[in-house]
């Protein structure tokens, strides 16, 4: 897993009080920051009703995609949390904005990524308006390095609607900052890597948002799962896939990552 120390903050969402309004721009730039503008309302009304919303969402202090890293739709790459009674989400916020000098391309790479877990320590929690911490979990890292991977690849939506569920491996586990030290080496293969699903178990809200002002986007879950369950898929695909998310429900674990749980398989 090759992670990079980055310089990393908070800052409001979605954008600086002081942006240039619609009236300061070119017609093109000024629909694509309504757009933009929209999208980042139609979202907040989304997560508002899975849980509470943080005023502040976790951003870069310099866009990666400036400093070598994957582009997304727009500079602009930050991420999301909500709190619910028991759990933390975290989620990308950007992977859907309309692509930065481009029209007619809808929502960017329609999706957005999310990962749920109740099994964040203590000291990277935080409390209710204090989202820092929780860059120091191995949640928002796993997520960040999915978040990577997919912006690599423009999105994955064809690739969910043509083979279902996900699968995707995560190399190099023992050189991760903070997954090796936070996660137990169930989740840690025998060659190194760690594993996560793509788009299923469902969750207990909606997944597809059709009120985006320029397409539908899908809201992705990102499960993580054991070494022995990665060992499953590896071997079996598609159907070993579909297979594990029917155990994960029949167990009651479902889309939230679990560092706790027992193996299903």
């Amino acid at each position: 897993m090759n992670f990079f120390k980055k310089l990393f903050g908070s800052s409001k969402k979605p954008d600086a009080p002081d942006s240039p309004t619609q009236a300061d721009l070119p017609d093109a730039d000024a629909a694509n920051l309504a757009a933009r503008l929209a999208s980042a309302e139609c979202l907040d009304r989304h997560w508002q009703s899975v849980g509470t919303v943080e005023k502040d969402v976790l951003a870069y202090l310099i866009s990666p995609s400036l400093t070598g890293g994957p582009y997304w739709p727009s500079t602009r790459q930050a991420y999301r949390v909500v709190r619910r009674d028991h759990s933390i989400v975290l989620a990308t916020d950007g992977l859907s904005d309309p692509f930065d000098d481009a029209e007619g391309l809808g929502n960017g790479f329609e999706m957005e990524l999310f990962l749920e877990t109740a099994d964040i320590p203590e000291n990277a929690r935080g409390t209710l308006g204090d989202v820092d911490p929780l860059r120091h979990s191995w949640a928002f890292e796993l997520l960040e390095h999915v978040a990577k991977t997919v912006a690599n690849a423009g999105g994955i939506t064809q690739q969910l609607e043509s083979h279902g569920v996900l699968s995707l491996e995560l190399p190099g586990f023992s050189q991760s900052h903070l997954m090796s030290d936070q996660l137990p080496q169930m989740f840690a293969t025998a060659d190194d890597a760690a594993g996560v699903l793509l788009g299923g178990p469902a969750p207990d809200f909606p997944t597809r948002l059709d009120d985006m002002p320029l397409s539908p986007v899908h809201l992705v879950p990102v499960v993580l799962i054991t070494a022995a369950e990665l060992e499953y898929v590896r071997t079996g695909g598609r159907s070993a896939r579909e297979d594990l998310v029917a155990r994960l429900q029949a167990a009651g674990v479902g889309h939230v990552s679990s560092v706790y749980r027992e193996s299903v398989v």
